[in-house]
């Protein structure tokens, strides 16, 4: 019963076999190699940008920080949710990168912010005045880390507010296949259709062993990203291990068969545990992460049971066998239809 996170299941058979295939002979190195080119027109087709610049990297704090580092002053304010992954998880990589950009948490939700919030903490920096921030780059996160999605409405929303004040709109894409099959939506539509400069586009949580790709829709805001990709030591000589991963993970749309499956086994684990008594979810779930309410003893069952999730508030230790703390569970492709029913009977047959 693993649901701690999509970034501690397997890596998909069909990736694992193209690494091996790409495990022959010498190419040349740095990029240069035919199967690294393939990879990045791949990424183009799916997201019909030929011009795109792609760059493929092995972390999405990589793909993050070096984006927002392309596009972003040192004196800048970058927009972000009060709970993006670029405030709260990356260790000041963003502000590294950016030199002391100044991340700037917008609205009152956890999860993510509408155009109207973000229209207003804009506006309160004058870039004419050189005491304040200057008007940086917006960074949304799709799927948001509270497992929510921004309807493509919401996103060109945001887009325009960011056309108006000349900034670009960065999307933190970790989860970027999860939010494209929940939303039924192509790449290009929910990305530079609907107004997005740049993607850090996720297929390590999707199943692929280390890879991501950062995609700037326009070349010309690309010029710096090689430089501070070297400067980053974010650079592979042997670059035909990460292609071969992008590349087998876009055939034959297996992104979207792999996002899809781990949307369909949260969907199965919510159904498992709604109704249980004491359960309450803190966020609707609309792709392949739960946060849940359960009284202490339940999670105590649960851990007993052999359950692996994370306890996001609230501690197991404790008097109170019926005092709620928050769940965090999390399917990937690979979860076990049995393993959800086993925790759901785990949940259920809990006794205070």
């Amino acid at each position: 019963m693993k649901f701690a996170s999509d970034n501690n299941g397997p890596v998909h058979p069909k990736i694992m076999e193209a690494m091996v295939r790409a495990n022959e002979g010498h190419v040349p190195a740095y990029g240069g190699d035919d199967l690294t080119r393939s990879a990045i027109e791949k990424v183009r087709e799916v997201f019909e940008a030929p011009q795109a610049s792609v760059f493929l990297v092995p972390t999405g704090t990589a793909a993050n920080a070096l984006i927002l580092g392309s596009l972003t002053k040192p004196w800048d304010a970058v927009f972000c949710s009060n709970f993006a992954h670029i405030h709260v998880d990356e260790c000041h990589a963003p502000e590294a990168f950016t030199n002391g950009a100044k991340l700037t948490p917008v609205g009152k939700r956890i999860d993510k912010f509408n155009s109207s919030e973000l229209k207003t903490a804009i506006s309160g920096f004058n870039p004419s005045n050189i005491q304040q921030s200057g008007h940086g780059p917006v960074s949304i996160t799709q799927v948001t880390e509270r497992g929510t999605l921004y309807g493509l409405d919401e996103i060109a929303g945001i887009a325009d507010v960011c056309r108006e004040a000349g900034v670009p709109l960065h999307l933190d894409g970790a989860r970027f296949a999860n939010a494209a099959a929940a939303l039924g939506c192509s790449a290009a539509e929910m990305s530079w259709k609907v107004g997005v400069d740049a993607v850090s586009f996720g297929a390590t949580k999707n199943g692929a062993l280390a890879v991501e790709a950062a995609v700037i829709f326009d070349p010309a805001r690309a010029v710096e990203f090689r430089r501070r990709q070297q400067r980053a030591a974010m650079v592979f000589s042997k670059s035909r291990y990460l292609a071969a991963q992008m590349e087998a993970y876009l055939t034959d749309g297996l992104w979207l068969e792999t996002a899809g499956e781990a949307n369909r086994l949260a969907g199965l684990l919510e159904a498992g545990i709604t109704g249980i008594d004491g359960v309450e979810f803190a966020f609707p779930r609309q792709a392949n992460m739960i946060f849940v309410w359960l009284p202490r003893f339940r999670h105590r069952a649960l851990k007993e049971a052999g359950a692996y999730y994370y306890i996001e508030a609230g501690v197991l230790e404790g008097d109170d066998p019926h005092e709620p703390l928050l769940g965090r569970l999390v399917c990937d492709w690979s979860v076990k239809e049995a393993d959800i029913a086993k925790f759901a009977d785990a949940a259920q047959g809990a006794r205070p």
